[in-house]
């Protein structure tokens, strides 16, 4: 067990190979005469941050970065540098990040496992040392480590092992005791080198958490540096307020906030802070682990084997598209005119004093009158930059920023889809983005001049487009969407080759119905599902189509019911090979008045001579019937035959009719063979006038 003064030496040893190692100026961030502080911070709604920073450094200088060990791998991707006046970038350090018992292991002292003294010194045999003892000192080269056993100067018998170091000492061999020394000194500079280098990398080890990386700069004077990366950052967040109108075909107004974390080790103080709307791709790659590539082993010939291969599966590359959105104009006639006759959706009513009262003020809140865009927004290939020049933000704290205060244009409507409710709408409006940002997708508040109406969320929308929002039940008006109707009828009918092609058309009608009890008219919003494979018919046009939706609007008078029906079609093609149908199902076909008279009378034809070939079949089954009651008769007599004299007039009576029966087969197998015959003949004659047979 080493002895406190032990330690205490061996560990300032260690301190002076470190402290003497470098001659580089290392400047720790955050310290008072930190050069490089960050100035400037964009952020993404990927999930990626970028930091950039600046400052000034004198001649050579290191300047040292602290990041989480999970950051290495994108600092390592994103690093990018630059030193001004005349000065370049040198090397870029940090920690490696091998298993503390790998890097532990390639030092000649191997410290890995915690060893004891004991241990310690078995590894360096042949190693020159100082020992201390009391007041003498012994200079020799270790030979090696052995132990025994002691007894305890105690009343229980107890014992311990004890370990002593044999030094060979001017020629004498010398036993020490281990735990009497005071100091163990190494005097080969080498070995020294080692023990502090490998203590160096476990005291490194503790701090998984924090990787520091030391960036040096090489010049003379002063200077300007750059240092920029991109690192994981939390998603910056948007947050809206929707002020509605007090009158119809009014703008409401939007307010966007920003919610972001300064999740770094750094204060942000005075910074300029982008927020940008798009979602450049971002990956991480293992870059900061070291990686060993495996290495075969290569046997000898006489043992070498073919390993098994595994080789892994492909998939084929497929096309596919999406739906766009379509904006078209309703253009059944009725629907128009609905549409046209129907007055505008009314506004709120203006809150009066007694509602002031109720709720303890003498005035409403002015929710837009105190708040301003502290953001300048930029429109970068398609993405919108909200840029606040001046943030300061605490580390590890998180901030609202106001980046949008703008009107944009609405209609209020009410929005049915049975499967978000199947009874009721949903009150909502229909918001078109005329506020030149692209605005972050988040939850919307819906206010209006009596106060909170309910909450929503919107998608991602660019400037121009428009969404809609819904934000509570629109209970006076009553919705029933149980009405449906499906149709199946032949569009046409063709023969190819005796094979019957039919062109079927699939209807199906859904009815819509709304009840509306309110004072004021509405105007619906119907999302009804769009089904791949089905086009819409004998409907009114939507107004615009999702990759999953139809949209119509209905408007419904206050106090009236709507009825709304959306029909869709569908042509299935179905096959039938004429030779296999059953004459039912021809006789269906012969009476459908969407096949042409031509397929029509070939039809028949071909069913007249399936009668044919099920006649001769009857015939067929008939003789097959009667053979086998004369060959079941025929046994029946051959055994009674057998128990009667052969010379009796019982037996004779049997053999004569067992002699007809006889000519009786011979005829009806005959007969048999020929309706075999024809019916062959037959069949191929049906299958050479349908394999001919092309009828469009």
């Amino acid at each position: 067990m080493l002895s406190r003064p032990l330690v205490r030496t061996m560990a300032l040893a260690a301190l002076r190979c470190m402290t003497a190692a470098s001659v580089w100026v290392a400047v720790l961030p955050g310290a008072e005469d930190d050069p490089v502080r960050v100035h400037k911070v964009v952020l993404f709604s990927s999930g990626v941050g970028y930091f950039e920073h600046d400052g000034s450094i004198t001649g050579n200088a290191t300047c040292e970065l602290n990041f989480k060990t999970e950051q290495l791998d994108d600092l390592l991707k994103s690093l990018v540098l630059e030193d001004l006046n005349g000065g370049h970038v040198g090397t870029v350090e940090y920690p490696s990040l091998d298993p503390i018992a790998k890097t532990l292991a390639s030092f000649e002292v191997d410290i890995s496992g915690n060893p004891s003294l004991a241990d310690l010194l078995a590894q360096l045999r042949g190693a020159e040392v100082v020992a201390v003892r009391g007041v003498d000192t012994f200079t020799g080269t270790v030979l090696g480590i052995e132990s025994h056993v002691v007894a305890l100067s105690d009343k229980n018998d107890r014992t311990e092992q004890v370990w002593d170091v044999n030094l060979l000492t001017d020629g004498t061999v010398r036993q020490l005791h281990l735990g009497e020394l005071s100091s163990l000194t190494f005097t080969d500079k080498k070995l020294q080198d080692e023990l502090a280098k490998a203590l160096g990398a476990l005291s490194q080890a503790r701090n998984q958490d924090k990787k520091p990386i030391q960036i040096h700069f090489e010049g003379q004077g002063q200077r300007e540096v750059r240092v920029g990366y991109v690192i994981e950052t939390p998603v910056w967040k948007t947050s809206y307020r929707l002020i509605l109108p007090d009158a119809a075909g009014g703008k409401g107004q939007l307010q966007g906030w920003a919610i972001v974390e300064n999740q770094t080790d750094e204060d942000w103080t005075g910074i300029s802070l982008s927020l940008v709307s798009g979602r450049p791709i971002s990956f991480i790659e293992n870059l900061s682990q070291p990686l060993y590539v495996p290495r075969p082993v290569v046997e000898p010939e006489l043992f070498a084997s073919l390993r098994p291969q595994n080789y892994g599966g492909g998939m084929a590359a497929q096309d596919g598209a999406r739906l766009g959105e379509r904006k078209t104009a309703l253009r059944d006639s009725d629907a128009s005119d609905m549409l046209e006759a129907a007055a505008a959706p009314a506004a709120a009513p203006a809150p009066n004093a007694a509602y002031y009262a109720a709720v303890g003020s003498a005035q409403p809140m002015d929710v837009t009158r105190s708040i301003q865009a502290a953001a300048q927004a930029d429109q970068l290939g398609g993405v919108t930059s909200f840029t606040v020049p001046s943030v300061t933000l605490p580390r590890q704290r998180s901030a609202m920023l106001p980046i949008v205060t703008s009107s944009v244009a609405l209609e209020a409507v009410s929005i049915f889809n049975v499967q978000a409710l199947a009874n009721h709408p949903l009150v909502g409006a229909l918001i078109t983005n005329t506020t030149g940002n692209t605005l972050l997708q988040g939850p919307v508040t819906v206010l209006d001049a009596k106060g909170y109406r309910g909450d929503a969320t919107i998608d991602n929308l660019p400037p121009g487009d428009h969404r809609l929002i819904s934000f509570a039940i629109d209970i006076p008006v009553k919705a029933d969407a149980t009405s449906q109707n499906s149709e199946r009828t032949i569009a046409s009918g063709s023969i190819i080759d005796g094979i019957l092609q039919l062109s079927v058309k699939l209807v199906s009608t859904q009815v819509y119905q709304f009840d509306n009890g309110a004072a004021d008219d509405r105007m619906i919003v119907i999302e009804h599902p769009l089904n791949v494979g089905w086009d819409l018919t004998d409907t009114a046009a939507p107004f615009e189509k999702t990759a999953t939706v139809y949209r119509w609007k209905v408007p419904v008078a206050a106090g009236k019911s709507v009825d709304f029906a959306v029909k869709e079609q569908q042509i299935q093609s179905e096959r039938y090979a004429i030779l296999d149908m059953d004459l039912p199902s021809i006789d269906v076909y012969l009476k459908d008045g969407a096949i042409a008279q031509k397929v029509k009378d070939a039809l028949g034809k071909a069913a007249a001579m399936r009668t044919e070939l099920a006649t001769i079949q009857r015939g067929i089954d008939d003789h097959k019937t009667d053979l086998a009651n004369i060959d079941q008769d025929q046994n029946r007599i051959r055994q009674n035959m057998q128990t009667v004299q052969r010379n009796s007039q019982l037996y004779e009576r049997l053999e004569s009719k067992l002699n007809a029966q006889e000519t009786d087969v011979e005829t009806k197998q005959k007969e048999l063979d020929d309706l075999q015959t024809s019916l062959e003949a037959k069949r191929q004659e049906l299958n050479d006038y349908l394999s001919h047979l092309n009828l469009q």
